[in-house]
């Protein structure tokens, strides 16, 4: 499977909430990294979120990728409707990191959080 399918598997999965989905496309040492939620290995993370979230919808605007490197840019918008039914929509760019088996080793967020820092945190209180 190519990067630009596990890319949109990956933005499926989490758009579904089939957390142990998005789990398997990382490596069992695969980590993410959050501007809300910290660096963490795959699997804490993503149940995490979804623990904190009550619905996802994930607009693909584009995917970027070089031939020489196993790195890959996924720009999209994010509909986040958090537990408490507080909405915060933006925009997100994750670049995700594979190794030599396709697998994700790390995938590291990268969005503001003016908006969504302050509902997390009031959900977390």
């Amino acid at each position: 499977m190519g990067k630009n399918e596990i890319a949109n598997r990956y933005l499926r999965y989490l758009e579904s909430g089939n957390i142990e989905k998005v789990i398997d496309l990382f490596d069992e040492n695969g980590i993410v990294e959050s501007p809300i939620y910290g660096i963490k290995k795959a699997g804490e993370f993503y149940r995490e979120l979804n623990n904190d979230t009550s619905n996802s919808e994930l607009h693909l605007k584009g995917i970027f990728e070089q031939n020489d490197s196993n790195d890959l840019a996924l720009y999209f918008t994010y509909k986040w409707t958090l537990k408490n039914n507080q909405k915060v929509e933006f925009d997100v760019v994750d670049i995700i990191e594979f190794d030599s088996k396709n697998k994700i080793k790390k995938l590291k967020i990268i969005y503001d959080t003016v908006l969504s820092r302050k509902l997390v945190d009031e959900l977390k209180e």
